[in-house]
């Protein structure tokens, strides 16, 4: 009997016989000598049978906590032995030394003892820490959630097959939303009769719709020229492992036109909520087409992903989007107390140019204008020294410290050549204006001022002078520039053209004539954009140790410590575009604040901005930078790796 069962019946039998004894007492001192033998007799029987009765009852009871514990064992055994949960016991050499039956199922061996859990698992040897735990596919193609005791050399391995492939489905059947628009199907269209406007479009719809048949999405077409698409996350993750070919589809599909038909298109995925995914689907699309379209812009939560962009930008044959914005930038001088115009860090032609047209368009509002320039580099110093001639101009040209002090609350700023918040020359000028105003012809990327009341982007453009010169057409009939004026805007189209030989259309040629008739003299842009001996030796001995990469791409580093490396930098890359066979250039250099820049430059074929996208910068098609912490030396590892993996993506490389 248990020694709790047997203190029990010792306290219960004590105290019955303490109140017999008592009573039988009583008896026979107070009432009858022979009721209380009676009473003796009667309650000694009834004492006696209570205690074989206890005993027995005790003797069950033992019986039964024996027989349960054996079965309590013996289930445990079994359902140790059978649960789905791998237990491992292993060895301070991480060998094993014991392990129930279900992990022979999971490794599907017969004699895992004395075996390396290294080798059974080579996960372990990365892992060096296990506060939480991990998820593993073994050989069996199931996915097993690894838990590890290491005080008591313990593995515990459960399934978690079920729950994986249940979330995986989860992830696969969330829905997206896309939107497609024909960029230019008005601009390919123009000329053409009815029945061959309705050919074209025919033949588009056809090809869009096919291609969401084949990848099982729904698509209703909500306008003339675009399209709305659902899909769900496993079609869009084969649609970016197609690179979107769809869009090279479009593009052969109406090559024989004087200009092909390109999509752009806008998906947003990743949110559970139907009416924020068609906003972000929207923004998207907007990207896209501020990209200069004929490319795809996805994203997933904050992850925002280009495809295609193999084409420069169709040129509009209207200018009644810029009679428009240069009539509202008319209206925005007008209602503000002053106007500060700044382009970006390290400032060359073209981002001083523009300033200075924009600063003209303040001057004939009877508005104060000032241009911002942090510092003056080497590519506009000859500028400069022009500028400094023509007190009119020169007096209005601020540091960014001065233009803090002249901030009020109806301050108007105008951004040029960029429309990036951390490329501009002072961020804070720009986050305390009242009002933004942001002018550029560099492709749109992820980093945006959103938050500007007035935005004029046009990737097809050959420079932001450009653009600039286009508003003041349409800005005041009484227009007059003076000859340094039209001199520093004409500058700027011939640096960012490379003469007129890159990124020119028609709209370029035709800003270049309104200059010439306002007193541009090309002779003093050229003498202003000379360059001397000392600079040419510097740019022949980076030419000099270029390296070619994948036989079409040109890779040079300056001298560590060079004056001016940015500017020569962007020499370099535009000389090694004339060697043949290279397709595309870059060059890596030290800025003098700590960073590395790389100038990156391209004839067509290889687009170098979703390159210098990778790596933290932008630009365009065929002309791109960045600027990055870190060496020279990691810079070109990345930049090669980079290059590789994009040239592959592309099919340029097998």
């Amino acid at each position: 009997m248990p020694k709790y069962f047997k203190t029990r019946w010792r306290d219960n039998y004590n105290i019955a016989v303490s109140v017999f004894i008592l009573l039988i007492s009583s008896l026979f001192i107070y009432i009858d000598w022979m009721i209380g033998i009676v009473v003796l007799i009667l309650g000694a029987t009834i004492i006696y049978y209570s205690y074989l009765k206890e005993v027995k009852f005790n003797e069950q009871i033992e019986d039964y906590i024996l027989t349960l514990s054996h079965r309590i064992k013996k289930a445990g055994n079994e359902v140790f032995d059978h649960m789905p949960i791998g237990v491992i016991l292993f060895n301070d050499k991480w060998e094993v030394e014991w392990h129930n039956p279900f992990v022979k199922q999971i490794f599907n061996e017969d004699h895992l003892l004395n075996q390396s859990l290294h080798a059974l698992i080579p996960e372990l040897e990365q892992t060096t820490e296990w506060k939480e735990p991990i998820q593993l596919q073994f050989s069996n193609q199931r996915y097993y959630q690894v838990e590890m005791k290491l005080e008591e050399r313990c593995m515990y391995i459960i399934d978690r097959d079920d729950y994986t492939q249940l979330l995986k489905r989860y992830e696969n059947e969330k829905l997206a939303i896309g939107i497609i628009q024909l960029d230019n199907i008005d601009e390919v269209s123009q000329g053409m009769n009815d029945e061959e406007r309705s050919i074209i479009s025919a033949k588009l719809a056809g090809l869009i719709t096919h291609w969401a048949n084949e990848h099982k999405m729904y698509i209703r077409r909500i306008a003339a020229d675009k399209y709305l698409i659902i899909l769900v996350h496993e079609a869009l993750v084969n649609l970016q492992e197609d690179r979107f070919s769809v869009l090279d589809d479009a593009r052969e599909l109406t090559q024989d036109y004087k200009l092909p038909v390109t999509l752009s298109i806008g998906i947003a995925a990743g949110d559970d909520n139907l009416t924020e995914l068609g906003k972000v689907a929207q923004a998207s699309l907007d990207i896209a087409l501020g990209r200069g379209g004929d490319q795809v812009a996805v994203k997933i939560d904050q992850q925002l992903s280009f495809f295609g962009g193999k084409s420069n930008a169709i040129e509009k044959r209207t200018r009644v989007r810029a009679r428009v914005i240069s009539h509202a930038l008319r209206n925005l001088i007008h209602e503000s107390e002053n106007v500060i115009i700044m382009g970006h860090r390290f400032p060359d032609m073209d981002s001083v140019g523009a300033a200075i047209g924009i600063l003209r368009a303040v001057k004939l509002c009877n508005k104060e204008g000032y241009i911002v320039i942090e510092h003056v580099n080497e590519s506009i110093a000859r500028l400069m020294d022009e500028l400094k001639k023509e007190e009119d101009i020169f007096k209005w040209i601020i540091t960014p410290d001065e233009a803090m002090q002249i901030m009020t609350q109806g301050t108007l700023a105008v951004v040029v050549d960029t429309h990036k918040l951390s490329m501009v020359a002072e961020p804070k000028l720009v986050e305390e204006a009242e009002h933004i105003v942001v002018i550029d012809h560099h492709r749109r990327g992820a980093e945006f001022m959103n938050d500007a009341v007035l935005i004029y982007t046009e990737p097809y453009a050959s420079s932001a002078c450009e653009l600039v010169t286009e508003l003041l057409q349409y800005f005041d009939e009484k227009l007059r520039l003076s000859d340094l004026e039209a001199n520093a805007m004409l500058g700027g189209i011939i640096v960012d053209t490379k003469s007129f030989a890159l990124r020119t259309g028609f709209r370029t040629f035709e800003a270049a004539a309104f200059l010439r008739r306002q007193g541009a003299d090309s002779t003093v842009v050229h003498r202003m954009l000379k360059e001397d001996l000392q600079e040419y030796v510097q740019k022949a001995e980076v030419i000099k140790n270029a390296e070619i990469l994948l036989e079409h791409v040109a890779i040079a580093t300056t001298t560590p410590g060079q004056e001016h490396a940015q500017l020569t930098a962007a020499k370099v890359a535009d000389t090694l575009l004339n060697m043949n066979n290279i397709m595309a250039s870059f060059v890596i250099y030290e800025r003098g604040d700590g960073l590395v820049g790389v100038s990156a430059r391209s004839l067509g074929e290889i687009n170098v901005q979703v390159i210098m996208e990778q790596l933290g910068g932008g630009g365009h098609l065929t002309n791109a930078a960045t600027q990055m912490e870190g060496t020279v030396e990691e810079i070109m590892e990345q930049l090669k790796s980079v290059i590789e993996t994009k040239l592959r993506e592309e099919g340029l490389l097998t």
